[in-house]
């Protein structure tokens, strides 16, 4: 288990253009075309919140009438957080805690915040897709950076180590024990790697699965990107295989 999670670190580490280009081609999609700060952050809210399998659309309802309503215009990172977390540092630790207290949202979409507010203003993305100016444009180590765990990384997790019963909390338990906060982020980029290289639902088989990285929206089309993925989705079941 250790050697092949220091493995697939590696692997993650030497190939994160592949998802930055389709997280940033997905940013794009539903940011660019608004204007204001608060109409940015309220279509981000509303598109992490439908990742969810089964929303609750009634508890939702009630945190997006708070946000909608709020007096604040929303104009800076602390005025977010002063809705969500208030009387705290600003930050990621805090903006993820703030979150698993609204209605509504859980610990995988939090995360997902989170991490996504992290990486409009981490530099690395276009300067077209920030929303704030006050936001951190690195991760402290002393705050804890919480990976957006779902079905496809626990998957991923099984297969390493059938005999832990993983989740949510034990597998960002264990990143924790081995990995720095800003090392953490980097394994954002196993879902990516699991979402195209897993078939089926219960009973997953792990192989590259051309279908799944079709039906990616924002995903590379070009023939040669999709040999290209194919070849590192090779090396990636050979790691976890």
């Amino acid at each position: 288990m250790t050697r092949k999670i220091d493995e697939l670190f590696l692997f993650m580490s030497q190939n994160r253009q592949y998802n930055k280009d389709l997280q940033q081609r997905y940013y794009r999609s539903f940011i660019t075309s608004c204007v204001t700060e608060k109409e940015k952050i309220i279509s981000l809210l509303y598109h992490i919140a439908n990742t969810q399998s089964r929303p609750n659309i009634d508890r939702l309802a009630g945190f997006y009438k708070t946000i909608i309503n709020a007096e604040s215009s929303l104009r800076t990172f602390a005025q977010f957080m002063q809705i969500i977390n208030p009387s705290v540092p600003c930050g990621f630790e805090s903006l993820y805690n703030g979150m698993l207290k609204q209605t509504g949202w859980g610990a995988k979409t939090s995360a997902l915040l989170s991490k996504s507010i992290y990486h409009l203003h981490n530099g690395q993305y276009s300067p077209e897709l920030k929303i704030w100016d006050d936001v951190p444009s690195a991760i402290e180590d002393t705050q804890r950076f919480y990976l957006p765990v779902d079905s496809v990384i626990t998957a991923v997790f099984q297969k390493l180590d059938p005999a832990v019963n993983w989740n949510f909390k034990s597998i960002n338990s264990y990143l924790k024990t081995k990995y720095t906060s800003s090392e953490i982020e980097i394994w954002d980029d196993l879902w990516f790697w699991g979402f195209i290289t897993q078939n089926g639902s219960q009973d997953r088989k792990f192989a590259w699965n051309e279908n799944k990285y079709w039906v990616l929206k924002e995903s590379d089309k070009s023939s040669n990107i999709i040999i290209e993925i194919k070849g590192k989705c090779e090396e990636f079941l050979n790691v976890i295989n």
